[in-house]
């Protein structure tokens, strides 16, 4: 599992995932983006589920960055395979955060930067 974290630009953040996702792969990502919270304020993140698997089964992941930093993240646009879709979005707790989460299908990056930018 890879995950490869970019700033785009602005506020805007782009995070490549391939492979299965692990607990122990997120931490650096939560550490780096929070640093970014608190240079910038609020950030809008782009996920791209290029080449993704899936979640370890084996970990629980916990919710401690969501209730520190959620409010605090504008937007999130998830690009990936179409199976990805309601588990993606349950794992970015959409519907339960004040920031948008939009999911799109897989190769439509300039779709996902043009609604992270509106």
């Amino acid at each position: 599992m890879s995950i490869t974290l970019r700033h785009e630009r602005d506020n805007v953040f782009r995070l490549e995932v391939r492979g299965t996702l692990k607990k122990s792969d997120l931490e650096g990502y939560r550490d780096w983006i929070a640093s970014e919270i608190e240079r910038l304020g609020a950030v809008r993140l782009l996920w791209n589920l290029d080449g993704f698997e899936g979640w370890d089964p084996e970990d629980r992941y916990d919710l401690s960055f969501y209730i520190k930093y959620g409010d605090a993240v504008e937007r999130i646009a998830i690009v990936g395979e179409d199976r990805w879709r309601d588990l993606a979005l349950m794992f970015a707790n959409a519907g339960l955060r004040k920031g948008l989460v939009e999911y799109f299908p897989g190769g439509a990056l300039a779709e996902a930067r043009a609604w992270l930018s509106q």
